[in-house]
């Protein structure tokens, strides 16, 4: 059989180590020996020797729930084989945590993480009420975290001398040091008068990367917070 579709573009190669790696911009691979988490419904395609697991109330000590304040269902993914995972043809990208790092992430963006890093549930500080009660994924540890973002994300870099304020919906993640806050951009006045739509956005300060997706959430995945 011939034709574009087979080409080396699209066709899969045998995987060169375990672990994570990006297939192509819209799926990630896990070379699985031993166990990986992942989003639940997010395998696209499996082979190999391979079990997969619901988790109704988290792995161990490692996820205080599998269901996160983001409504980010989990899985287990245990053997030795091969797993492919994609959502919505969202884009992917992998993070590398090392040892002493701290990655806040939105539920809404994890696809699939290794069985080494830390994974904690934390209301994002300042948010409070007004904020929907925002919160968020903590990863610490060592290892590979895949991400999924509507579109090519932006990565803003935050100084003390700049800090980087944030549509609360378009936000992905963020590094370890930043402090959080609630700002709010319009006057009572001018919320009266219909104001400009965005009214309370979060200020990222201090030393790091802030991560934000081109476009705002849509109603039904702003609820996922």
């Amino acid at each position: 059989m011939k034709g574009d579709l087979f080409s080396t573009q699209h066709m899969v190669a045998p995987a060169t180590e375990p672990g994570m790696a990006v297939e192509n911009a819209k799926c990630l691979r896990y070379a699985v020996d031993g166990e990986m988490y992942a989003r639940q419904g997010a395998m696209i395609a499996h082979r190999g020797g391979l079990k997969f697991e619901r988790k109704g109330q988290g792995v161990g000590g490692m996820l205080k729930r599998a269901v996160t304040g983001e409504g980010l269902p989990l899985m287990s993914v245990q053997g030795r084989g091969e797993a492919w995972f994609a959502h919505e043809a969202q884009n992917c990208f992998i993070v590398e945590i090392e040892p002493g790092d701290q990655f806040t992430v939105n539920g809404r963006n994890v696809l699939c993480f290794d069985a080494t890093l830390s994974y904690e549930i934390r209301t994002v500080k300042g948010s409070g009420i007004a904020g929907g009660g925002l919160f968020n994924s903590v990863f610490s540890g060592h290892g590979r975290l895949g991400l999924i973002c509507e579109g090519n994300p932006l990565v803003i870099p935050v100084s003390p001398e700049a800090p980087v304020y944030v549509d609360t919906d378009a936000v992905v993640g963020w590094t370890a040091h930043l402090q959080t806050s609630l700002h709010r951009s319009q006057s009572i006045g001018s919320m009266l008068r219909g104001g400009s739509g965005e009214t309370v956005q979060l200020m990222l300060q201090g030393e790091g990367h802030v991560v934000v997706r081109p476009s705002e959430a849509t109603p039904q995945k702003a609820q996922q917070h």
